[in-house]
């Protein structure tokens, strides 16, 4: 075990300040003992971890570190766990936002990186935070590009998904025209009609994207927050995608591209099949409900991330079980 010929050169700080003072010391003995006198602590039970991982610094773990080292003085009982730490302290940073949110844009001012520009800048956006309140007046700047007929926030988040699903309603009536049997397409139009009054008397499920509403009823916490649900062959967002676009302008304006994915595939299998279910059928025969919910509702609606959005074919198919409101019998 070789000593020290000349003293050690780091810095010290404890887990509740920030603050950091200049040591020299020979051991870690002589560096616990200045530490705890500068910081004003005890030095029963103390340790040193190292600022960066939270590895405990032993005698000969000491011996090796490089000049300027930045170590943690933890009192016994306490734990580090590095910058996870520094992390928790900017998350839970709610009451001086206004001061983080000057801090970051002057390091933005200055910086010349493009990924900490962009590190910086959604920094700065997710601070940006309104989501608190609710009206145009409260938050002229989200408005911006609204029509005026929208007073809160809730009604045009209200809205944005009624237009969603008014227009996959479009496409489910625009398949009529396809349709070339005079029969089957004059059966096709009144199911069109049953699923326009179901969907009318739901409010087209407008419900599912305002945080007003009943927890059962809509996708989103009551503070406006939404949580990508994964790919259609995924039970959960492996990457955790997460937005508030009751936050802020920016905010809302990318939620646009966030999808409501269906699961069994709309244009490729539900609309199709549904056409063809009524061959040789009445409207009366087809089981509406189930087309209802494979189209319009969270039964095969998954709100996902643009990158979890997968748009090649699915190969998924429809409830052969499920598509008349009795089971046909085959004739042989």
């Amino acid at each position: 075990m070789h000593k020290l010929t000349k003293p050690k050169l780091v810095k010290i700080r404890s887990a509740n300040q920030s603050q950091k003072y200049g040591i020299a010391a020979f051991n870690l003995k002589e560096l616990i003992k200045k530490g705890c006198h500068v910081l004003k602590v005890s030095s029963s039970g103390i340790q040193v971890c190292l600022y960066e991982d939270g590895t405990v610094v032993t005698e000969e773990y000491f011996r090796n570190l490089p000049d300027n080292t930045e170590l943690v003085l933890l009192p016994e009982g306490q734990s580090w766990n590095g910058l996870v730490h520094e992390i928790n302290q900017v998350l839970g940073f709610d009451r001086h936002t206004d001061l983080l949110i000057s801090a970051a844009k002057d390091l933005l001012s200055d910086e010349q990186s493009p990924k900490r520009r962009r590190i910086l800048g959604d920094l700065l956006r997710n601070l940006r935070d309104n989501s608190e309140v609710e009206s145009r007046e409260q938050d002229k700047e989200w408005f911006e590009g609204i029509d005026a007929r929208f007073k809160t926030k809730s009604a045009y988040m209200k809205y944005n998904c009624e237009s969603r699903v008014r227009g996959y309603l479009k496409e489910v009536d625009g398949y009529t025209q396809t349709i070339p049997n005079a029969k089957t397409k004059s059966e096709y139009k009144k199911v069109v009609e049953i699923l326009t009054e179901k969907l009318k008397a739901a409010r087209y499920n407008g419900t599912y994207f305002d945080r007003s509403e009943k927890d059962v009823l809509r996708l989103c916490t009551e503070e406006g927050w939404f949580s990508c649900q994964g790919a259609f062959d995924e039970n959960n967002c492996t990457s955790l995608h997460s937005i508030n676009p009751y936050g802020n302008r920016e905010s809302r304006i990318l939620f646009s591209t966030w999808n409501l994915d269906h699961v069994i595939e709309k244009k490729r299998t539900v609309i199709p099949a549904l056409a063809e279910a009524l061959k040789g059928c009445k409207s009366g025969d087809i089981n509406v409900d189930y087309f209802y919910k494979l189209l319009f509702t969270r039964e095969n609606l998954k709100l996902v991330h643009i990158v979890c959005h997968k748009k090649g074919a699915h190969e998924l198919s429809c409830d052969s079980r499920k598509i008349y409101k009795r089971v046909r019998k085959t004739v042989k």
